[in-house]
């Protein structure tokens, strides 16, 4: 049934009205609900009834769907909603996102920064009327960029718009694994977005791809995981991972292909060749190239390049041959950096299972249509580099625009040598940040705008990267804003209005409705997900292996550095849009953290190469920087490979994340992908010193 606007608006004016009616205090922030520690600024405890907000996170980047439990209108857990299709569980950041609403690192106001550097707060008209004077100085001639760490949001549409507007194109998402897919899948000639229908598979092998803790949708991905495998019943699914470290993936894997970072691809078109050897073949017609290329790389050269037993590598050939349904999945340990020659390779394999757009295969799932007529689609915006072309700023081969405006980015932690990345962003004149922390970057920016957070807004998410099937689910508020902040597209539209510019939508709200339409879905009133499935998938024709491609991207050359490094990501410590939230400080293990110092893993052979010992404390250092760590020995890490937590090293947020370890990231430099010009950072090494 199509969305009419009448009921659209009302569904969201009713919800928001009962919101604002709901007869709660807000000052009265000790009056909530008691957690398990009595910090000053958590709420207490509260009684009355209980009810329950479908929504969808935005914090995680799962795209998870939760339901929120409500006392007496008030919220006090995140719970999981079993019945919306991004849900089936819970991630410790959706978990969490209560807790963060009364986040001492919080936005509460909006900030400018004065000539002396501090930060002082002023009304929303003064703000307004900074931003609108910052951003006239940006028009014309690429002066406004934009940065979004929003992937799936129709939101996007309107920082998009107001940037073309201004005679800009220069808008970007932060790094993701979307990227590189999107890549891998233009250069094979896919249209739309690339899907893995994991729910229906008997046999999935992730090469890189830690698909049950940072890449796609996670808790979608896990629940998939569980359904398979039912408790006392022979598993319906099987899983293999390949990646250098044992990662929760990994360790929850029925295999585990220990390789040195980098070599993905490798693998990828070992596995070719050995399935090729046995019968495989794919309709794409430079096939037979695709043949003679995979062919160099038998198991004694993949053996070598890779660190994986060629016997190991035979027995996943033989399993994914034998499977029914199987499915490849290629992509980063860490969820970002990684680069499209992998996914290329893991889709080619795909190809050679008969596995493209078939049930528990690759699925071409169909791009919603722009419903903000001079916004930026989402397949253009993830063709932008943003790695790179702070690359040419930094180096003067690109002009430093006027104005940068961020939305729930931050780029200065979370991006490669983010030490480097501070310094090329002050060159901009002009900075202003949308977010609902103060973390890095709102750190570095001249003015800060807070934004509700997602418990407390209207807002989407639209078939998050990995998904077999088009999801577009609706977030839904639960409670008014705590603080003085206001939904960023009505800031924007209202600015695009002062600075002459008409974006071709009122409000927000009717671009969430038009957004919906364009999926098919109806929300016109509040239901038990507010989400809505599509079984839509476009025709896969032609697909091109592009051995040609490969061929440039795989010339593995001998490392540089005697220990190669590898970034381990989890959830629990937060993501580039959140620091660690307090609730998670507990799930920090003391093998991670001790202290202010952070512990990074090797196995037992390369710290007896290098002559260290568990805990003692080391140097680690590369051109792009350098730090100190301490040692933990843990034989689940490849030989002559240093596994470093992610997720740590903030210098903003509070007390629970500021000053503790140190940021992998500071150690990681980008470098252009050889055959796809892709910014990737996951090949990184490092010298190793005792401290």
């Amino acid at each position: 049934m199509a969305l009419d606007r009448r009921g659209f608006l009302k569904f969201i004016g009713g919800a928001t009205a009962g919101i604002l009616a709901t007869p709660v205090v807000w000052k009265t922030l000790d009056d909530v609900s008691i957690w398990s520690q009595n910090w000053s600024w958590i709420p207490r405890n509260i009684d009355g009834a209980n009810s329950y907000v479908p929504t969808v996170s935005k914090l995680c980047p799962s795209g998870v769907g939760v339901r929120v439990r409500l006392v007496d209108g008030r919220p006090v857990r995140v719970l999981p909603n079993n019945d919306h299709p991004l849900g089936g569980g819970l991630s410790s950041i959706a978990a969490a996102e209560v807790q963060l609403l009364y986040s001492p690192s919080r936005m509460k106001r909006p900030l400018k920064r004065t000539a002396d550097g501090a930060y002082v707060g002023i009304t929303w008209e003064e703000a307004e009327t900074m931003l609108v004077e910052g951003l006239k100085k940006a028009k014309g001639g690429d002066k406004l960029a934009v940065v979004s760490g929003d992937e799936t949001g129709t939101i996007n549409e309107l920082f998009t718009a107001l940037a073309a507007e201004m005679g800009s194109k220069s808008c970007f998402l932060m790094p993701g694994e979307a990227q590189p897919a999107a890549k891998a899948w233009e250069l094979m000639g896919g249209e739309g977005q690339v899907g893995y229908d994991i729910e229906k598979s008997d046999y999935v092998l992730a090469i890189g791809a830690n698909v049950l803790e940072t890449w796609g949708p996670v808790i979608r991905n896990r629940h998939a995981f569980r359904v398979g495998r039912p408790h006392g019943e022979a598993p319906a699914v099987r899983f293999a991972y390949a990646g250098p470290v044992q990662n929760n993936t990994a360790s929850t894997a029925d295999v585990w292909l220990a390789i040195r970072p980098g070599t993905e691809a490798v693998l990828a078109l070992g596995l070719a060749n050995l399935l090729i050897k046995a019968g495989a073949a794919s309709p794409a017609a430079d096939f037979a190239e695709f043949r003679a290329l995979a062919a160099r790389f038998t198991p004694e050269q993949v053996a070598a390049q890779t660190g994986v037993d060629a016997k190991r590598l035979a027995a996943v050939a033989q399993e994914l041959a034998k499977a029914k349904r199987p499915l490849v999945i290629a992509g980063s340990e860490f969820g970002q950096g990684g680069g499209a020659a992998p996914v290329l390779a893991g889709l080619a394999l795909n190809s050679l299972l008969g596995s493209m757009n078939r049930e528990g295969g690759v699925r071409a799932l169909p791009y919603a249509r722009k419903v903000v007529p001079a916004a930026m689609d989402r397949k253009a915006l993830l063709q932008n580099d943003l790695v790179a072309w702070l690359g040419k700023v930094a180096s003067g081969k690109a002009a430093a625009p006027q104005a940068v405006v961020f939305y729930e980015a931050n780029p200065v932690y979370a991006l490669p040598q983010a030490d480097a990345v501070k310094a090329t962003l002050a060159k901009v004149p002009f900075k202003v940040a949308f977010t609902s922390f103060l973390d890095e970057t709102a750190m570095a920016c001249d003015l800060v705008l807070p934004v509700p957070m997602g418990l407390e807004r209207f807002d989407d998410v639209d078939t998050p990267y990995g998904c077999g099937q088009v999801v577009y689910a609706l977030a839904v508020p639960a409670l008014a804003p705590l603080v003085d902040a206001r939904p960023a597209g009505d800031v924007v539209i209202g600015i695009a209005k002062k600075l002459g510019a008409d974006l071709g939508v009122a409000a927000f709200a009717d671009a969430l409705k038009a957004k919906a339409e364009a999926r098919g879905a109806s929300f016109t009133e509040p239901s038990a997900t507010n989400a809505h499935v599509s079984g839509a998938v476009l025709p896969v024709n032609g697909i091109a292996l592009r051995p040609d491609v490969l061929s440039k991207a795989i010339d593995v050359k001998a490392p540089a550095f005697p220990v190669a490094l590898a970034p381990v990501a989890k959830l629990n410590v937060g993501t580039s849009m959140t620091a660690t939230p307090p609730f998670n400080t507990k799930t920090v293990r003391r093998w991670e953290i001790q202290g202010k110092e952070l512990y990074v893993m090797m196995n037992g052979a390369t710290a007896a190469k290098l002559g260290l010992r568990k805990h003692d404390r080391i140097e680690l250092s590369n051109p792009a920087g350098k730090f100190t760590v301490r040692v933990n020995v843990f034989e689940g890490v490849m030989n002559d490979t240093v596994a470093v937590p992610a997720g740590h090293g903030h210098t903003a947020f509070d007390e629970f994340s500021k000053g503790k370890g140190e940021n992998v990231m500071r150690l990681l430099a980008a470098g252009a992908e050889p055959g796809t010009g892709l910014s990737v950072w996951t090949s990184a090494g490092v010298n190793i010193a005792k401290a």
